[in-house]
């Protein structure tokens, strides 16, 4: 009786250090979403530059293409700005910008001063769209494909590495 007594709560400690164990094991960036291999969600926003103009997710249907979630606001999304503009620049893959929570005039400065490497840039002032992708934080990309359904989300800055070993692989995959 003695024994177990003291076995039950030595085993609880056990599972519970081998669920500490695992979790200590898993990569902090790496948050699945429940959307890849989904349809993205719909969103007809209107555009930073164009005036009357609206950006909406038919556009793109028969291009790969990514969405980049950004804000003038955001640290690490001036970390990648350089990145994309180079991305846009060697035409790989057509980017379109998700501006997220941010004032129009700092969004447009912004784009004005670091470059724009989006073929367009959906306002998102509310958040709802956002939301509507399971936005964690900016900047997130996300790789869509011809039939407008999410293949990968990258969370975090795009880094050369990352567009070389992930994003562009991918990209290639589903051009064919």
């Amino acid at each position: 009786m003695r024994i177990l007594k003291f076995s039950v709560p030595l085993l609880v400690f056990a599972v519970l250090l081998g669920f500490l164990g695992r979790g200590l094991m898993l990569d902090p960036h790496v948050v699945p979403s429940p959307l890849i291999n989904k349809a993205a969600p719909d969103f007809s926003l209107p555009d930073l530059r164009t005036p009357g103009k609206m950006v909406a997710k038919q556009d793109m249907l028969g291009k790969v293409w990514l969405l980049n979630v950004w804000g003038s606001w955001c640290v690490s999304c001036r970390e990648e700005h350089h990145v994309l503009v180079a991305l846009a620049k060697s035409n790989a893959v057509p980017i379109v910008g998700l501006n997220w929570r941010d004032q129009h005039s700092d969004a447009v400065a912004w784009l004005d001063q670091f470059g724009d490497p989006y073929l367009a840039s959906a306002a998102d002032t509310t958040g709802a769209t956002a939301i509507d992708f399971g936005v964690y934080g900016a900047p997130e990309t996300f790789v869509i494909d011809q039939k407008g359904w999410i293949r990968d989300k990258v969370i975090g800055p795009l880094t050369p590495e990352v567009l070389r070993t992930e994003v562009l692989p991918l990209v290639h995959k589903l051009e064919q």
